[in-house]
């Protein structure tokens, strides 16, 4: 094919290469794929220039994933969720506004950013740092969000706060796929999988897969939940408490009971709400997509004997968890 060589500075035969490279990020190589064009006659190296795909962010979102550090979008999304300009939201943080337009617009938070960021979006925190700062925003809308979170603080001592209490506590390692317990994560993952109806049986493998498959593919996990040994197959820890916090307390599953015969039994979950996917980095979404595509064919007994033929599952007893170090010798 021709194109113009920027070297040639004229239009000559080139050939398309791409491959994959190592990309430092704070001194850690990613592995990312390239796309370049390579000039026939000078054997100059140069990109598409109508080519979108940047392998810089693509290295950024690997990073993010690999270190748990919130997206771009999700900052952007909850500033504007509380009404806040980058300026409001900057003078409220402590913080610089050209910082949070940098963090908003792909460039990598600090990890003690990263931090900052979190806890603001805890609705006590983020009142502790309004009565902090009383001249970040004009009095009127400071008066306005102290009186809506106040009142999500008071909505919010529910099955979720015991949650992170009981659960979230717990240091990322080999059981929890390097990650901490992200409810938010877990939640919405739920919430996508059961969009327009699924069993509860499908349901856990399909988080099992997911978690496990961006381990494997990515040595971290999705949601940052253990998964134990039952009858059935691997399933969240706790599973039953989850599914029950999202049912009574978010409102955000229904929960049907069909009865196939007298000795079959089905529970079957419908999302109420919309996923939020804005939380998830660009490779959760492709394993979370991918997962629920490869099984969309199978019922609850398919995906549960194919569960069983996994060796985390067959070298574990009931009730005894999984490590994700057998993500490596999934079947799929």
């Amino acid at each position: 094919m021709k194109t113009f060589c920027p070297y040639c500075e004229k239009e000559t035969e080139v050939k398309y290469i791409e491959k994959t490279e190592d990309i430092s990020v704070k001194g850690e190589p990613i592995a990312v794929d390239v796309e370049f064009y390579s000039c026939i006659k000078c054997e100059g190296e140069f990109d598409n220039p109508l080519s979108v795909y940047d392998p810089l962010e693509k290295a950024y979102e690997i990073y993010r994933s690999h270190h748990n550090l919130l997206r771009p979008s999700r900052i952007k999304t909850y500033r504007k969720e509380l009404g806040l300009s980058q300026l409001e939201m900057a003078k409220v943080l402590g913080w610089g506004v050209a910082t949070l337009n940098r963090y908003e617009n792909g460039s990598l938070q600090t990890e003690a950013h990263d931090k900052a960021l979190r806890l603001a979006m805890h609705p006590d925190n983020l009142v502790e740092l309004l009565e902090r700062t009383p001249d970040a925003l004009p009095e009127k809308k400071r008066r306005e969000l102290l009186a809506k979170l106040i009142k999500c603080e008071k909505q919010s001592d529910t099955l979720r706060d015991i949650f992170l209490h009981r659960f979230g506590g717990y240091e990322a390692d080999i059981l929890s796929g390097y990650n901490k317990l992200d409810l938010a994560k877990f939640f919405n993952s739920i919430l996508f999988f059961c969009k327009g109806g699924i069993g509860k049986t499908k349901l856990c493998k399909l988080l099992f897969y997911s978690d496990f498959k961006h381990f494997q593919k990515y040595t971290v996990s999705i949601t940052g939940a253990s998964y134990v040994h039952l009858p059935y197959g691997p399933v969240p820890d706790e599973y039953e408490l989850y599914y029950a916090a999202l049912i009574n307390d978010e409102k955000a599953l229904n929960k049907q009971i069909i009865y196939h015969t007298a000795d079959m039994i089905e529970e079957r979950f419908t999302s109420q709400k919309e996923p939020d996917m804005s939380l998830f980095c660009e490779s959760e979404l492709k394993i979370l997509a991918s997962v629920k595509e490869h099984f969309k064919g199978c019922g609850a007994r398919d995906i549960s004997d194919y569960s069983h033929k996994e060796l985390g599952y067959q070298e574990t007893t009931e009730g005894e968890y999984i490590s994700y170090e057998y993500a490596d010798k999934l079947s799929w």
